[in-house]
Parts: C-alpha cells; sequence; structure tokens
C-alpha cells in the first residue's frame, strides 16, 4: 500500500512544482483580485490569469502545451494558442472592435484625428528607450507597441516580432489600461491648467449615413496602400464598421460584436496567461518592459495634451486639452475619464464625445504603426 501511495505521488505535479511556479500563482491571484474587487477589465484579466494558473501546474506532467508529436494529439493549450502564433486572434477582435465602433464623432470633427495620432509618439519614444537598453529592434517595436494602449495591436506584432516577450508585454499592456482611471487623471492634471479644463467645445455636426458607409471603405484602401502589413488589423475593423453602418445586417453585426468578439477574446486571454510560464516570464527583463510600459503610457497621454494646446495656439474655437489624452486607443475609457475630469471642473461640461474622435482615431493609429514596424523592420 505504502509502495502503492509513492507511486500514486511520484506522478503528481507536486514534485515537479517551483518556487517560480507558486510566485505565478500569487501574480494570477492578484489579477484576479484587481479584476474583481477593483472592477480592472476583468473581461480580460480573468482569463488571462486563469492561463497563467493552468501554464504554471507544471506543464511537463500535464502536458497541456505539448505540441502532437508521433501521431499523439498535443494538449489543449498547445491547440489554442494557435490562433495567437498564427496572428488570428487579434484581427478577429479587431473585428468585433468595429462592428461596436461610432466612427461620426471623428468623422465630425476631422481636427481632433491629428490628437489620436499625436498620442502615438509614445510609441515611438519607448522604442528609443527600448533600443537604449540593448533590446532588439524587433523586441523594441513590441514593447513600444503598449504605448497605443492597444492591447490586441500589442499581442499582434509582439506575436510575430518578439513571441519570448509575448507574455510581459500582454500583460503590462493590460494591466495599465486597466491603470488608466489612475494614470490619466495625473498626467491631464499636471499638464493643464484649471481654465483649460473648463474650455468648452461645439456640439459634434450630424454625420450622414452616406459619409458613414464611405469611411470604411476609403480608410481600408487608402491605409492598404500607404501601410499594406496593416491591412489584417485595418482591414477586419473597417468590415465591422461597414456591418455595423450598413444597417442591413443586424445580425452579422450582432455575431461581430457579441460572439465572435466574446469567444475570441476568452481565446485570446487564455493563450496570453499561458505563454506566461514561470521560466520564461520572471527574468529582470520583465520588470524592465513593464517599467517601459508606464513610460508608453504615460509619454502617449502627454504628446496628445501637449498637441492639444499646440493646436490652440492657432484655432479660434478652442480644443479642452483634455480631451488630447483619450488619444490613446483604450475605447472608451479613456473618454470616460476625461469626461470626469471635465465635470470636476464644470458639472455642465461635456466632451465625452469630442473625447471619442482622438480615441478612436488612436485605435487606428496604434494599428498603422504596428504596420510601420512590420514593413520597416526585417
Amino acid at each position: 500500500m505504502i509502495d502503492a501511495l509513492a507511486a500514486f505521488f511520484e506522478n503528481t505535479a507536486f514534485l515537479h512544482l517551483t518556487f517560480g511556479n507558486i510566485l505565478m500563482f500569487i501574480i494570477a491571484g492578484l489579477l484576479i483580485y484587481i479584476a474583481i474587487e477593483k472592477d480592472a477589465e476583468p473581461l480580460l484579466l480573468i482569463p488571462i490569469a486563469f492561463g497563467i494558473i493552468l501554464a504554471n501546474i507544471p506543464p511537463d506532467i500535464t502536458g497541456i502545451l505539448n505540441p502532437p508529436t508521433n501521431g499523439s494529439p498535443g494538449g489543449l493549450l498547445w491547440y489554442i494558442q494557435q490562433g495567437l502564433n498564427l496572428g488570428i486572434y487579434p484581427p478577429l477582435i479587431f473585428l468585433g472592435l468595429g462592428a461596436l465602433t461610432d466612427f461620426s464623432f471623428m468623422l465630425s470633427y476631422p481636427i481632433t484625428i491629428f490628437l489620436g495620432g499625436a498620442a502615438q509618439l509614445g510609441i515611438f519614444l519607448t522604442f528609443l528607450f527600448a533600443r537604449f537598453f540593448g533590446f532588439s529592434l524587433r523586441q523594441a517595436a513590441s514593447i513600444g507597441i503598449i504605448g497605443g494602449a492597444d492591447g490586441p495591436t500589442s499581442i499582434f506584432i509582439s506575436s510575430k516580432f518578439a513571441p519570448e516577450l509575448l507574455s510581459i508585454i500582454a500583460i503590462s499592456a493590460y494591466s495599465y489600461i486597466a491603470l488608466i482611471p489612475v494614470l490619466q487623471p495625473v498626467v491631464s492634471k499636471l499638464l493643464t491648467t484649471k481654465e483649460e479644463r473648463k474650455i468648452k467645445m461645439k456640439p459634434p455636426r450630424k454625420v450622414s449615413k452616406k459619409e458613414k458607409i464611405l469611411f470604411p471603405i476609403i480608410t481600408t484602401i487608402v491605409v492598404a496602400f500607404i501601410v499594406p502589413k496593416a491591412l489584417p488589423l485595418i482591414g477586419m475593423l473597417m468590415f465591422g464598421n461597414l456591418l455595423k453602418e450598413s444597417g442591413v445586417v443586424k445580425r452579422l453585426v450582432e455575431a461581430a460584436s457579441r460572439y465572435i468578439l466574446d469567444t475570441v477574446t476568452i481565446l485570446l486571454c487564455v493563450s496570453v496567461g499561458s505563454t506566461a510560464r514561470a521560466d520564461l516570464f520572471l527574468k529582470p527583463k520583465s520588470l524592465l518592459i513593464f517599467g517601459m510600459g508606464a513610460l508608453a503610457f504615460v509619454s502617449a497621454i502627454t504628446s496628445g495634451i501637449l498637441f492639444a494646446k499646440f493646436l490652440n495656439l492657432f484655432l479660434k474655437d478652442k480644443i479642452n486639452p483634455l480631451i488630447g489624452a483619450a488619444g490613446v486607443s483604450a475605447v472608451p475609457d479613456s473618454s470616460r475619464v476625461a469626461q470626469r475630469i471635465a465635470q470636476e471642473e464644470d458639472p455642465s461640461n461635456f466632451i465625452l464625445m469630442h473625447a471619442m474622435s482622438p480615441n478612436v482615431a488612436g485605435v487606428i493609429g496604434s494599428a498603422v504603426v504596428a504596420g510601420i514596424f512590420l514593413s520597416l523592420i526585417k
């Protein structure tokens, strides 16, 4: 009986458990706590955290990450990760986002598109810092995209350029997206005056249905010709938006914005979490990348605000600089935060719709920057 119990114990995962695995369980528990107790991006952080747990129960014993060999099937997570490794999940996420996104705010006030573009300067600044710290061109590009506050785009480019850094980059991106309600107000109040935060903007003009339909078609063609590598993301984003604005395919819109988006979000986040194995994740470089992620976010928010202040030097109808911070593509969280800050100064000031313009422009901007990196870096 004793021998049988000893043999059984040897086949469990306990003997293969490492201190690193235990530490990753703690990190996963922290992410779950933040997601549930603080209601911080729970749709993303909970599946990521559970993927971390699954991958850190010693995979040599569970076989959950094993590839298929000699005619034997692979582990469950190996198959789920293929959508991540092959770059399938992020474009499908963009399809769902496109079906949910209203670009009319951007079309009604085109000048604010440049605020979304200005916020992408955080990506290039972080790219340079990453190169300074010794990361390769491909790794630096992947790290820099964190500044776009766009999880799927960060994952898309990391899966192609730096799969060894995928888990820390993805977790950094989503962690800072969750921290937008904390980071954005601090930076915004530091860089703006009380009078600037009180600026009231004119109501957006009404955008015609023809404009809404033509926009995704023209944007896809123009961006694809200029930055062909951005087509998987931009093309699917605009396809989803065309479905929405056409008004005649409600079933497809519902499928893209609910069933496909929710399903792929689960698979994507579990895949990301499952790449965070202790032996890959717990390295000094991870802390450095997490720190540069903070730099990326803060510099992106700063760039958007400062560019809005610069435009105000020439504009008769002033822009509330708070909407510049929404140039990071965390839709709609950063727009809501900008609105909240404005109303702290003046409860009658409504800038939410204006903030949505650079916000959705940032989604396009980060995808275009990713396409530029993919085109120029070999």
